[in-house]
């Protein structure tokens, strides 16, 4: 006789709708299966500090960021992908569960979940995705490799006896990983990424020109003309901020080779982390990657010209997956929608199995 407890669970189940997500440190991506990704917010979180109580989550938090009295903090609750802040990401897994299954029937929804993690993180971070997402309302939770899922989104052949390579530049990691047979055989994290990349551009700022930037003004300056590559056309946009010296508002015109330069650091250890992994790659498996290519994926990989400096350092071919910054969340939709088959694809626990 089933426990009242997995009654509940597998009742309310029936009602609800499985759905994958990519807990991004920037952006968190939800797909709905059957109806593809339903969801694409801020992975920000506003809380009151002196009553505890969550003001607002994705959209309407980001655009309190740098804006907000000193009581009130607009936060991500994930930092390099990984949970800093266990209740926050809790309360902001339950409000995108909820708003999937907004206007349904179902009052207490509790979908299967699956999740992309970073590669690199540790048994106990793995544990705290898990119960996080369990806490918020899923009846089971799998996870899986952001670079797996990343491939898969892909459709890339993992589950056979050839060699792909994936590079996902997020927000607060870039995941470098050769899949074959269901498995990552070669892999690096780096702590280098998006926020990273904003981080540069600020210190360049108060170093080089003497002013003071916000990270939201960082990231626009890094869309609007950031490379990693010289460009065949110069580009500038205004760079606007508090003059260090003076404190008053100060606009500078800046170049993409300037901000080029801001970048360097950042973008060659992401290149020299891609070379270590492909050294450590089995040959059979490089040739592979040879002929089939480096795919890249994340929002970091349109950065204007990292492909063809990643082309150029590898010596191999390199493409940028369309739609890149879904990729994760695609290859978690794909997973949710044929879960058996795809199962060896799935993070094992340490702590236990993957959930049957």
């Amino acid at each position: 006789m089933l426990k009242p407890t997995k009654m509940f669970n597998r009742l309310f189940g029936k009602l609800s709708k499985d759905i994958g997500i990519d807990l991004g440190t920037a952006t968190t991506l939800v797909y709905v299966k059957g109806k593809g990704i339903v969801i694409n917010e801020p992975s920000v979180v506003a809380v009151n500090q002196k009553t505890g109580q969550i003001l607002a989550i994705g959209e309407e938090a980001k655009k309190m960021v740098g804006r907000t009295p000193a009581h009130i903090s607009a936060t991500r609750p994930l930092v390099q992908g990984v949970i800093s802040d266990f209740e926050v990401t809790e309360q902001m897994l339950r409000y995108f569960i909820n708003k999937v299954h907004k206007g349904s029937f179902n009052v207490m929804p509790r979908p299967r979940v699956v999740v992309g993690i970073p590669s690199g993180i540790t048994e106990v971070e793995k544990k705290a995705v898990q119960d996080a997402t369990l806490n918020a309302g899923a009846r089971e939770v799998y996870l899986v490799e952001e670079v797996m899922a990343a491939a898969i989104g892909a459709r890339l052949s993992v589950q056979e006896a050839l060699g792909n390579m994936v590079v996902d530049i997020g927000g607060g990691t870039s995941d470098i990983a050769v899949i074959s047979l269901g498995g990552i055989v070669a892999s690096k994290t780096l702590r280098i990424a998006g926020d990273k990349l904003n981080e540069d551009i600020i210190n360049f700022a108060q170093d080089e020109l003497k002013l003071i930037l916000g990270e939201r003004t960082a990231e626009d300056i890094k869309i609007a003309v950031g490379s990693a590559y010289e460009l065949d056309e110069e580009l500038e946009t205004p760079m606007r901020g508090r003059d260090l010296v003076t404190g008053l508002p100060k606009e500078i015109i800046v170049s993409d080779s300037q901000i080029r330069k801001a970048l360097g650091r950042s973008v060659k250890l992401i290149v020299e982390a891609v070379k270590e992994t492909i050294e450590n790659t089995p040959p059979e498996l490089v040739a592979d990657i040879m002929h089939r290519g480096i795919i890249m994926v994340g929002g970091g990989s349109l950065l204007r010209g990292l492909d063809k400096l990643f082309e150029e350092e590898t010596k191999m071919p390199v493409r940028v997956e369309e739609d890149p910054v879904t990729a994760v969340a695609r290859g978690a939709g794909i997973i949710l929608e044929d879960i058996e088959k795809l199962r060896e694809v799935l993070v094992p626990l340490d702590y236990g199995e993957v959930p049957k």
